[in-house]
């Protein structure tokens, strides 16, 4: 609340006298802790970005997939690895070297161009497989790159799964 607060003079002459305001700023105080509340709780601050995974359809009439082998021409590998490098390969277990397991960047299209291409080789496009392994010193940022590149070249049929022992060992020894 305001207060006045006056000065009187006593005795001779009778000036008119000046008179301080004082303001009491304690409800102001509570006031905006109010307001800061209800704009706390009726902002939202961020939404949460949800990535769609194109999931197939339940087949009415399933037939068994177990027994059937990709061959690595069908195929094409992404091993996705630390501070932003990728690498990939077509090669089986006895053919893989190093060498064999080259790199790429992220840069432009050279991803989507590389799976594009690997399909235009493979002899049965039909089942051509791009598979997607994270090491553990990948960042979720370059894996969603990745599921983006396989979005622009228009590729289905993926997979995700871990790093074999003999992909990482060559893996380690290009990397050093």
């Amino acid at each position: 609340m305001a207060e006045v607060i006056t000065n009187e003079k006593q005795g001779g002459k009778s000036r008119q006298s000046k008179k301080r305001i004082g303001i009491d700023m304690t409800p102001m105080v509570d006031l905006g802790f109010l307001l800061i509340t209800f704009f706390m709780f009726t902002t939202n601050f961020t939404k949460p970005n949800v990535m769609d995974l194109g999931l197939p359809a339940k087949d009415p009439n399933p037939t068994r997939t177990d027994n059937i082998v990709i061959d690595q021409r069908n195929q094409i590998t992404f091993i996705i690895g630390e501070n932003n490098r990728i690498f990939y390969h077509q090669s089986n277990e006895k053919e893989l070297t190093e060498a064999g397991l080259k790199e790429t960047d992220y840069n432009g299209m050279n991803v989507s161009k590389i799976i594009s291409q690997a399909y235009a080789k493979a002899p049965k496009k039909e089942i051509f497989t791009v598979i997607v392994k994270p090491t553990d010193d990948s960042n979720y940022k370059n894996f969603v790159d990745m599921m983006d590149n396989i979005s622009i070249a228009k590729k289905e049929r993926y997979g995700i799964a871990e790093v074999k022992p003999w992909e990482k060992k060559v893996y380690e020894n290009v990397i050093k």
